[in-house]
């Protein structure tokens, strides 16, 4: 690791390197939103552009970095809010609904899910980025995938799909609410059904 540059402060290590990067993009994030350059990095670091892309390769990889790095809010709030559920149907269509309808008021969620240069769906729902995300998402529900007959991994990339259309197009007009859990209950809930035993009900949603 190059030990000139970084204000004179040189860090002690890459880990400790990008923690400053990362640190910077944050405070770049919180000014500004997601128009975040490397030069403007690399400027509050004192150090060169180079010395950045040493460790991301582009502005879209620093943003969707930092991001992650800070959705464990999110994580956290979302594990509080399922942490009743254990029926496999109904985690998966709540934390879906939840996770869109606290979009607008997560920042670093907004540039993790959102379409268009932060996002980690730009590079494609199956990214490394976007499963790493959804994995942190499935280890926050109470359910046993194990005894409930669910490969994990295949279910990450099914709830990050349906989380992107809706995420792109939320339909004209928007669901939101019952209409939208109705929804996912009505078409998504089915695909948790498996070795023959149905999914709970939907709450407040009578079945037949």
């Amino acid at each position: 690791m190059r030990t000139h540059g970084w204000s004179g402060a040189a860090p002690a290590d890459d880990d400790e390197a990008v923690e400053r990067i990362l640190s910077s993009a944050r405070r770049a994030i919180d000014r500004s939103g997601g128009d975040v350059s490397i030069a403007e990095v690399a400027r509050d670091l004192g150090v060169t552009r180079q010395t950045v892309y040493r460790y991301f390769r582009s502005a879209d990889e620093l943003l969707t970095a930092t991001a992650i790095a800070q959705t464990g809010h999110f994580l956290g709030v979302l594990a509080r809010h399922l942490s009743d559920i254990r029926d496999p149907a109904a985690a998966v269509v709540e934390s879906i609904a939840y996770t869109l309808e606290r979009l607008p008021h997560e920042k670093y969620l907004g540039l993790l899910l959102t379409p268009g240069r932060a996002g980690a769906f730009s590079a494609g729902v199956t990214s490394d980025t976007a499963l790493a995300f959804g994995r942190s998402m499935l280890r926050q529900l109470a359910v046993d995938w194990a005894v409930a007959g669910i490969d994990p991994d295949q279910l990450v990339e099914h709830m990050l799909r349906i989380v992107q259309s809706f995420v792109i197009d939320p339909g004209r007009p928007p669901r939101r609410g019952r209409e939208l859990r109705d929804y996912l209950w009505t078409w998504v809930a089915p695909a948790l059904v498996r070795n023959g035993f149905p999914a709970g009900p939907a709450p407040g949603v009578p079945r037949g």
